[in-house]
């Protein structure tokens, strides 16, 4: 069958079961956009190419499965690089096709000419440009399969507007032919049988165990096997930013998050543990904190399906690599025999007790808002919280509205927190809302979003008022680049250098009207309430609420940048108490 490049790159996406591509139209695309009129792939037409790719992104959070960004050449593949970098970091994965010159003019420096795949080498999975129409079925198998397998991540593909032109000979690879063509890709799923039984061997041997679990284990659908785990051996369970939910944080054993502003539980557990179970974890800097002095007695296994994260941090006792669903599996079933065979376990009781003293004694907490007063940001997040439907996915941007996020809301599914963690992109936020929202439409989406992050990406508003994908916002706003004036405070001698925002420029609640949404501002305690609940009751357009929160107000518990995580600074109210947590 001949069909045009074109038509073979549409037909393509189809048989890889595509619903939905979050893209913008220009001149070396343009022919790709002709075959989509009679495809039942819906297009989402963004206002900014960032936007398709963090759309692609939450889409691909809540479904498990590819978000495609289809753009032109030039400036449109370099907005992009942003979400594809901020995908690679964070193991999300996603197709990108762009629009490329014709073959004859490349490197001519031709109109909206740029070398796309060399940009992108470093912030991608794989990336291909494909020269040849018979090349393009393949290209696209080859594509999804990268990306969705093994750690997944972002695989872009790059076609020269002649190669969507011209006819080509259309044939589906089979799975035998995309495997065959990738002879140097072979994830290792299983894990080594013997590494698995040292494991089970050393934490039935643990006085002190945590298990640290990674956004891999939401990556790899364990969020089942991880609890079993838990529940079997009565290990107390952290959850990083990135896996938020993978274990309910309304379970005994949930420790919640750790880190940079982790709470002083999850933080000090695993600094004072013998052994951390790393279950699709990565050791990141803002969980270590200073490396050589974090977890110093414990042992460490470390689970992750990518060979390259053994050691890169952290030295392992016992390195496996293998998926984390099928490794925890393996794990449950290992320590039941030996446990059903009569094997000993270390006495934890003691290290349960030290654990439930931390958590009576360090919960998360802050001076309440009080009426004629600033509102609080966690008092406005736990009034969301508790008024927000059964299943709600939370989308948030980067700084203290994230941190307040994760910290005050309560997790108790997976898939339904949304954030950027490696990359830490502001802005990241309402875009990925919308991608949420279009792959679970059943789901109300909340996006929490600062007053700076709002302002680097709210025109995709626009998008969500024309396409009808009723998201609603929660905008904190304190005037400031939050985080920074924090740090500004705190470890600048309070020497606030370029992080104040305007109060009133601009009129949130009229520039979303202007865009399409209900606007609603809360300036006091006891409008939040009723704000919240007018907000969840609107489901035929987005909603933007604007809480105009205190400007002064800190993200507790603080790691310092560079120090051990022994130096964990408390909220006020706890600082007399730091000696509990030796």
């Amino acid at each position: 069958m001949k069909l045009t490049g074109a038509q073979a790159l549409i037909k393509a996406l189809e048989q890889e079961s595509v619903e939905v591509v979050f893209g913008l139209p220009g001149g070396c695309i343009l022919p790709a956009y002709d075959p989509l009129l009679e495809s039942t792939i819906r297009h989402i037409l963004v206002r900014h190419e960032q936007g398709a790719g963090h759309m692609a992104e939450g889409y691909a959070h809540v479904t498990g499965r590819p978000g495609v960004a289809l753009v032109t050449s030039g400036p449109a593949a370099t907005n992009l690089v942003t979400p594809l970098m901020d995908a690679y970091m964070d193991s999300i994965p996603m197709v990108a096709i762009t629009g490329q010159v014709p073959t004859t003019a490349i490197g001519s420096d031709a109109f909206q000419e740029c070398d796309t795949v060399g940009i992108t080498r470093s912030a991608t999975k794989h990336n291909e440009l494909v020269m040849n129409g018979d090349d393009l079925p393949l290209a696209i198998r080859q594509a999804f399969h990268l990306a969705s397998t093994g750690r997944p991540g972002p695989v872009l593909v790059d076609v020269p507007k002649d190669v969507l032109v011209a006819p080509m000979t259309w044939h589906w690879p089979t799975d035998d032919e995309v495997v065959a063509s990738l002879p140097g890709y072979r994830p290792n799923t299983k894990g080594h049988a013997r590494m698995i039984k040292a494991a089970a061997a050393l934490i039935l041997a643990a006085e002190r165990p945590v298990l640290y679990v990674g956004g891999g284990v939401l990556k790899a659908r364990a969020a089942e096997e991880v609890r079993q785990l838990a529940e079997l051996t009565g290990i107390h369970v952290v959850t990083t930013l990135m896996a938020r939910g993978a274990f309910p944080d309304d379970h005994p054993l949930a420790l919640g998050m750790p880190g940079m502003h982790g709470n002083a539980t999850a933080v000090t557990a695993m600094q004072r543990s013998d052994l951390l179970i790393a279950l699709g974890a990565r050791f990141d800097d803002r969980i270590t904190g200073k490396v050589d002095s974090f977890a110093p007695e414990a042992k460490v296994i470390h689970v992750d399906i990518d060979p390259a994260e053994q050691g890169k941090v952290r030295r392992p006792d016992v390195p496996i690599v293998g998926d984390c669903k099928h490794v925890a599996g393996e794990l449950v079933r290992i320590i039941g025999e030996l446990l059903d065979g009569g094997a000993a376990r270390a006495d934890t009781s003691a290290w349960r007790s030290r654990v439930s003293g931390w958590r009576e004694q360090f919960p998360l907490t802050y001076e309440p808002s009080e009426p004629g007063h600033a509102l609080k940001p966690q008092f406005c997040l736990e009034k969301l919280r508790d008024a927000a439907p059964e299943g709600t996915i939370l989308t948030s941007g980067v700084g203290q509205h994230q941190m307040w996020a994760s910290q005050y809301w309560n997790f108790t599914e997976p898939y339904t927190w949304v954030n950027s963690g490696g990359l830490g992109t502001m802005g990241f936020s309402i875009p990925a809302a919308i991608g949420a929202k279009v792959g679970r439409p059943d789901r109300t989406v909340w996006a929490v979003d600062g007053d700076g992050c709002f302002q680097m990406t709210a025109q995709e508003l626009v998008t969500a008022s024309v396409e009808r994908i009723p998201i609603k916002v929660a905008l904190l706003n304190n005037s400031y680049l939050g985080m920074v004036r924090q740090w500004q405070e705190m470890f600048y001698d309070e020497r606030y250098s370029e992080v104040y925002l305007s109060p009133d420029t601009p009129d949130y609640v009229r520039w979303a009207e202007a865009m399409g949404c209900v606007g609603i501002r809360v300036e006091s305690p006891e409008e939040v309430e009723p704000a919240i609940e007018k907000a969840n009751s609107i489901n035929d357009r987005p909603v933007v609420v604007e809480f105009r929160v205190d400007s002064g107000e800190k993200v507790f518990p603080m790691v310092p940048a560079g120090q051990s995580n022994d130096a964990l600074v408390l909220p006020p109210s706890q600082s007399d108490r730091k000696a509990a947590l030796s």
